[in-house]
């Protein structure tokens, strides 16, 4: 799978490779599939935390349950990671998640967020944490909350100028 470009400026000294385990999830993410599932155990260990807006678990079959939720609820998702941050036993990754809804509202969704995972001393991963902002990303989109929700910005965004 082709890499969207990074966010990397022309006079930023130019990054070195990903380790192996940041190489490791960098791949599985961005060729997950629904047979792919069950290596997951090969890149989490037993007991890793995951962590992102809708989940909070510990465990493989916990993980690999959110996953194949993702493969049920959408159509054609997939992961293409944007920049890495590797260091010693943690890597941080900006991504984008590609994926089309099912049901009567079809539509193409992208969500950008960011993973901080860490590795254990096996180059397992023991805790993975997505961030990304579900109200812009999701909510604002629907309609009737999303209405509500962009009121409410606006109006925050409002009272900020103000205070200047």
């Amino acid at each position: 799978m082709q890499r969207e470009a990074p966010v990397q400026g022309p006079s930023d000294p130019p990054r070195a490779a990903p380790g192996a385990p940041t190489q490791r999830v960098i791949e599985f993410f961005e060729s997950l599939c629904p047979a792919s599932l069950p290596r997951i155990g090969q890149i989490y260990r037993a007991d890793a935390s995951f962590k992102d807006p809708f989940n909070e678990v510990t465990g493989v079959d916990a993980i690999t349950a959110i996953f194949r939720h993702m493969f049920e609820t959408t159509e054609d998702p997939r992961f293409t990671v944007l920049d890495v941050i590797d260091d010693a036993g943690q890597c941080f990754l900006t991504w984008n998640f590609h994926f089309r809804s099912i049901g009567l509202r079809r539509r193409d969704w992208m969500i950008h967020g960011a993973s901080r995972i860490e590795f254990d001393s096996d180059g397992l991963v023991r805790r993975h944490r997505d961030y990304w902002d579900a109200a812009e990303e999701f909510y604002e989109a629907l309609p009737l909350l999303g209405a509500v929700l962009r009121t409410i910005k606006r109006q925050l965004r409002a009272a900020a100028r103000e205070s200047r």
